[in-house]
């Protein structure tokens, strides 16, 4: 959600944002709607007034001219109730373009129109086609099931397409990773929080993932059985990533400058229904239904520079988790028809993978400006004492089992066996290597 008195001063500055973000909506129908609107509250507020003076009034009338104040009152109470449905249909459809108006990104963000167009901003690491420790690599499939640590066959068999089963030191090596990156963050000062996984709506709109072409991507739950075998939905759905929850931790709120800014990360298992990407990276563990992620979350004071360094450093969080497990990665600024409808600036990073001959997104980092806080009217006190919205921030610190594929498939060897990072080796008992 977007701050209504800005899009009435710039809105050419709005819908070239829609356009660049590829989003269709006509910003000047929706400032007609939203004119119509406001003439409509302010009759409606005047006609109510008038009823409230009539009402005081009344006991002071008798004879023809009371008569003729109730009538004029009944005729006036028609014309109210009249004018509340009408605006309650006009409330709805301008909620409803309003939840699809988007953030204006920002100047240094790449316009572009999918992540064909995204734009390389560093690279780090050695070559990584020259730094395998064997000439034919294979991919993590091949290896996984080699080592009898991955099997696809088996969690499609259970769950169905884009399924798996993680076993044995496959299984120890995901907690690895996963533990080692919570231990990481939590030792910079971060409260770890292990968040529902299933939230209601109002979270998923107040975090800008309903309504939208995110939604079709989210799992919704059943419900409770009523008589009849009808089932009532409970509202529910499954979190595509902690993200959700944990931003809408302080839904309601109101902060103090003194709290922000807030450090949360989340740990959690997310769901994703994967929509849109039918015969697209099919093999193996990049696209999965289901994975687990610590995720950054940031709310911080409505200071554009302050939450830029705040960006800055989620992304190198991020970025030491890679260079402590020596993988080649490159970070990659997003344009705007890829970043989303609430994004300011945003920036994902991609790992090396040999399988792929490609370097491939692993983490994806955001600035959202007080998009989300709009929703879930989240603000902060300054010591003024104005109130303020604050604003967002999120990142992947760890995504797996995809980050397993860069660790796998770079780490193996010559006999067929893959030497476990050297961070991750106090987690897996001192192990050195999977055989």
């Amino acid at each position: 959600m977007i701050d209504l008195d800005d899009l009435r001063k710039r809105p050419e500055a709005y819908q070239a944002a829609a356009k660049n973000k590829n989003i269709a909506i006509d910003v000047a129908a929706f400032l007609k709607l939203d004119e119509k609107r406001r003439g409509l509250q302010k009759e409606l507020d005047e006609k109510r007034s008038t009823q409230n003076a009539a009402n005081k009034k009344m006991p002071t009338l008798k004879g023809e001219e009371k008569a003729a104040a109730l009538s004029e009152m009944k005729a006036l109470s028609a014309t109210v109730k009249g004018g509340e449905e009408q605006l309650s249909v006009l409330e709805s459809e301008w909620k409803a373009m309003q939840y699809m108006l988007p953030s204006i990104p920002l100047d240094t963000a790449p316009v572009g129109k999918s992540d064909k167009d995204n734009v390389e901003s560093k690279r780090v690491g050695k070559d990584p086609s020259t730094t395998l420790r064997v000439t034919s690599p294979k991919d993590h499939v091949t290896l996984g099931e080699a080592l009898n640590i991955i099997d696809i066959p088996r969690g499609a068999k259970v769950s169905g397409a884009r399924s798996y089963f993680l076993k044995g030191d496959g299984a120890r090596l995901h907690q690895a990773v996963l533990r080692f990156t919570i231990d990481a963050l939590v030792a910079k000062g971060w409260t770890l929080f292990a968040p529902p996984l299933l939230a209601n709506e109002a979270c998923f709109v107040g975090t800008g993932f309903f309504p939208g072409a995110d939604q079709a991507n989210i799992y919704a739950v059943g419900g409770q059985e009523q008589s009849g075998g009808a089932i009532e939905p409970d509202g529910l759905h499954l979190i595509g990533t902690s993200e959700v929850t944990v931003c809408s931790f302080h839904k309601d709120e109101v902060l103090t400058k003194a709290d922000l800014p807030k450090r949360y990360a989340g740990y959690s298992t997310c769901f994703r229904r994967e929509a849109g990407t039918y015969g697209k990276d099919t093999k193996g563990l990049y696209r999965v239904h289901q994975f687990e992620k610590v995720e950054q979350v940031v709310l911080c004071e409505a200071n554009i520079n302050t939450a830029l360094e705040l960006f800055e450093e989620i992304r190198k969080n991020a970025e030491d988790i890679l260079a402590a497990l020596e993988l080649p990665y490159r970070v990659m600024d997003v344009c705007t028809g890829d970043m989303g409808k609430g994004k300011v600036f945003m920036q994902d990073i991609e790992t090396w993978m040999p399988s792929r001959e490609a370097y491939g997104e692993t983490h994806s980092c955001s600035y959202l400006g007080d998009f989300q806080a709009r929703r879930l009217n989240i603000k902060y006190v300054t010591p003024s004492g104005e109130k303020k919205f604050v604003h967002t921030l999120n990142n992947t610190c760890i995504a797996s089992p995809r980050i397993l594929i860069p660790i796998l498939e770079i780490y193996q060897n010559k006999d067929g066996s893959v030497t476990v990072p050297e961070v991750l080796r106090p987690y897996m008992g001192g192990q050195k290597s999977i055989g």
